[in-house]
């Protein structure tokens, strides 16, 4: 699943270990999802959305290859 997360973390001028800590992960999980080798869990995924002010769909982009 694509995201935007590295672009609105970027935007918030926020490095991959702050934004960790802001959302309860470790580093090396926002790396994954940046890289999208990894897939957010609903809570994860509202946590992060909610981080940025924004809705699941404007974080997470759903392509129906992702089934």
């Amino acid at each position: 699943m694509k995201t935007r997360i590295q672009e609105l973390r970027k935007e918030r001028g926020l490095s991959q270990e702050a934004f960790a800590n802001a959302v309860g992960v470790t580093r090396q999980t926002v790396i994954s999802l940046e890289k999208e080798k990894y897939t957010a869990s609903l809570e994860l995924a509202f946590k992060i959305a909610g981080f940025f002010g924004k809705s699941i769909e404007e974080v997470f982009i759903y392509e129906e290859e992702d089934l």
